[in-house]
């Protein structure tokens, strides 16, 4: 068995796991090799089986927020990308965009907050780029990562700060309380 097919048929046997307990509809051929072509273009994973795993357990879990494959794996991969360049835990960020944006790119807030992390657009002001567009998902993550790894530096790893800080509201615990709670039931992993 070649390199290639084996990590097919791991491909194929954790989708096949993971369907099986989620008791979901028969593999789609089509979602598979999707799936193995999202995992050989996954550049931010340590190995190819480290990005098979990840991947495919993130999509099972991201599946009721975002229905299409393509998009779904589009997204987990800018996410992992973006969250290891600001050395933070990719979980922790889609954490944070369940209750930012319910993974919405489009979405935006009354006090003007858009995308996926709701980025205030002030930032593009602060740092000139005010052509970037806050709804380009990409965009989007690069900011938002950036702006919680300093926070998180800045509070010297103490996350409920940090995450107050995000939001704007330092000195509460409800948003940060908000974030951990979904990370804790949705996208915790013992990496």
């Amino acid at each position: 068995m070649t390199i290639k097919n084996h990590f097919q048929f791991l491909i194929l046997t954790m989708v096949l796991m993971i369907s099986s307990v989620a008791k979901a509809e028969p593999i789609d051929p089509e979602l598979r090799q999707l799936l193995i072509e999202t995992i050989e273009g996954a550049d931010s994973f340590i190995d190819r089986f480290d990005a098979e795993v990840w991947l495919v357990d993130m999509s099972a879990r991201l599946k009721p927020f975002i229905k299409k494959d393509k998009a779904r794996l589009k997204l987990l991969r800018m996410v992992h990308r973006e969250a290891k360049r600001a050395q933070l835990k990719p979980e922790l960020v889609l954490s944070v965009i369940q209750i930012e944006s319910h993974f919405d790119p489009y979405a935006l807030s009354i006090s003007g907050a858009q995308g996926l992390m709701q980025i205030m657009p002030f930032w593009k002001s602060e740092i000139g780029r005010a052509e970037d567009n806050l709804m380009n998902p990409s965009t989007n993550l690069r900011y938002g990562c950036t702006i919680l790894s300093y926070y998180l530096e800045k509070e010297k790893g103490d996350l409920i700060r940090a995450l107050a800080r995000y939001n704007g509201s330092l000195g509460k615990t409800i948003y940060p309380e908000k974030v951990l709670v979904a990370w804790e039931d949705r996208w915790f992993t013992n990496n």
